[in-house]
């Protein structure tokens, strides 16, 4: 094994105990790519950690595709990445895994034109082996701007329910992220046809988590284009209907989140503890950098619909420093969350997404996930260089 570095970090995937931390180990997952972004851990059917993420050189350029790193059960090293998409005309993104419940395991993502969020569509492979093969990639979604970030949920009558969120922008406009709205897609067949399913008054409220809370119904989280806070809502009716969503007292800085029902019922939540009142700058210009082709509009140039001209309108907020990496559990279906417990730290900055110089200081974009033993597994971007995996004894 050819052990991969970048910098001064060393991605040989191998898992080891924190000294600062007893009873926690942890690793940086093996990749040759300069960036690597956007993590999602799944238990595989046959005992492993699955770990899939986009990695390239930078995020919305073509050469971003999807990678995928196993941990067998009982093993110390994540196996080496093997790069499961890699088209040269598209930018490859938030990686999902989905083991469905007749054996499939679905690689879900989104697939989209440089820098431009909304033209992504959402397309998939599947696997009978637990990644080993897969099928041919397909479109999934066709619907242009659609995204996707967290996992797919089945109810218990065997419905699947896909959170998706809907890039959106004005004529003229190019995409910056303030008219982004959520939805849930149902499937009664497997996968087979969707229906959709609005979130009412959720402009900017995007990420959206599912998660079964018992009595207290579904309950969804979201990050917020704002970096104000994290935003609750439930579902009564098994995902056809959602309440608006409301901001809780956890704050967010327009960064991702992700949870997951423990084994004892509560909610554990990985997040930024911080917000755009913890921001020193303002990401000024291209979200992701990346420059369009002679002509084109862009964040910085393009007209402005009238309805969002002034200050006082609502508009997605980029900066806010993606970190300290945060952990915190809720016992009463996420109305109150208890102190966070410190993951992961730096100062966060993110004011740029380029990867070559290595500026980028963000802990991010976490997944977390329970195994039958009882450990908590969190996979996150760091200083988007490595995905770094951490796993600790349930708290």
């Amino acid at each position: 094994m050819t052990t991969p570095t970048t910098g001064s970090l060393v991605l040989d995937g191998r898992v080891q105990p924190m000294a600062e931390h007893p009873g926690w180990h942890s690793a940086l997952l093996p990749s040759p790519a300069v960036q690597n972004h956007a993590a999602n851990l799944m238990p595989l059917d046959d005992g492993a950690l699955g770990c899939v993420w986009f990695g390239g050189t930078q995020e919305g350029m073509a050469d971003i595709s999807i990678h995928f790193s196993r941990l067998p059960r009982g093993s110390d090293r994540w196996s080496d990445t093997v790069k499961l998409i890699d088209d040269p005309t598209r930018s490859e993104q938030n990686p999902i895994l989905f083991p469905a419940p007749d054996g499939r395991l679905w690689l879900i993502y989104t697939s989209q034109k440089g820098g431009n969020q909304d033209t992504a569509v959402v397309r998939c492979r599947t696997s009978l082996d637990n990644g080993a093969t897969w099928s041919a990639p397909a479109t999934m979604i066709g619907d242009a701007g659609t995204f996707v970030r967290q996992p797919l949920h089945v109810t218990p009558s065997g419905r699947w329910l896909l959170p998706v969120f809907a890039c959106r922008s004005e004529v003229g406009e190019k995409w910056t992220g303030h008219l982004d709205t959520s939805a849930v897609l149902a499937s009664d067949d497997h996968g087979r046809t969707w229906v959709r399913h609005q979130v009412p008054a959720g402009v900017g409220a995007v990420h959206m988590n599912i998660l079964d809370a018992g009595k207290a119904g579904l309950v969804a989280l979201f990050r917020s284009r704002w970096a104000d806070h994290i935003y609750r809502s439930i579902s009564h009716d098994h995902g056809v209907t959602w309440a608006p969503p409301e901001p809780m007292s956890v704050p967010n800085n327009n960064a991702s989140i992700q949870a997951t029902v423990l084994q004892d019922g509560r909610l554990a939540l990985v997040y930024n503890a911080s917000s755009r009142r913890d921001a020193t700058a303002r990401r000024a210009g291209l979200y992701d950098d990346i420059e369009d082709e002679p002509g084109a509009a862009t964040a910085a140039t393009a007209p402005r619909p009238a309805a969002q001209a002034t200050a006082s309108e609502k508009t997605a907020f980029w900066g806010a420093p993606r970190a300290p990496l945060s952990l915190a559990f809720s016992s009463d279906a996420g109305v109150t969350w208890s102190p966070p417990v410190t993951i992961d730290t730096s100062d966060g900055y993110c004011i740029t997404n380029n990867s070559r110089d290595k500026l980028n200081r963000e802990l991010s974009y976490p997944s977390i996930t329970q195994t039958p033993d009882g450990r908590l597994h969190i996979a996150y971007t760091y200083f988007r260089q490595a995905i770094k995996y951490v796993t600790l004894p349930l708290l």
